[in-house]
């Protein structure tokens, strides 16, 4: 299974990438794999400022829907806008077309206490 070196991992099995006071958020390939076929995405959450572990949206799949929880405290700029149509591309590119998505960190130190790529295999049993 693929966890890229470059993110940091949550337990709840979101991914971020920081890029200076900017992030891009999504589920992980583990999360998307135990989830199934997916087939909508709900994020009305756009412009709103959203605490570590708040629940930002909602991920459903063809058997169960799954809560979205955010990584770290920020505002939600973007929401990716493809997931409308194309919800399975978090199926087939997670880390990539298939991000959820993008934030102003309120603290950008904040992802220091996020796990990373080794500390999340071994939390899913993929080391």
């Amino acid at each position: 299974m693929n966890f890229p070196a470059n993110l940091k991992y949550t337990k709840d099995h979101e991914w971020i990438l920081v890029e200076g006071n900017n992030a891009t958020i999504g589920i992980t390939e583990f999360a998307q794999r135990e989830l199934g076929d997916i087939v909508f995405i709900d994020i009305p959450t756009v412009g709103k400022k959203i605490e570590t572990e708040d629940i930002f949206g909602t991920v459903e799949a063809v058997k169960t829907v799954s809560d979205l929880f955010m990584p770290v405290a920020g505002t939600i700029n973007e929401v990716n806008e493809d997931l409308s149509d194309e919800p399975e591309l978090v199926n087939t590119d997670p880390y990539g077309d298939g991000w959820m998505v993008k934030i102003t960190l309120d603290n950008p130190a904040s992802v220091d206490s996020l796990l990373t790529a080794d500390q999340y295999a071994a939390l899913v049993g993929e080391q």
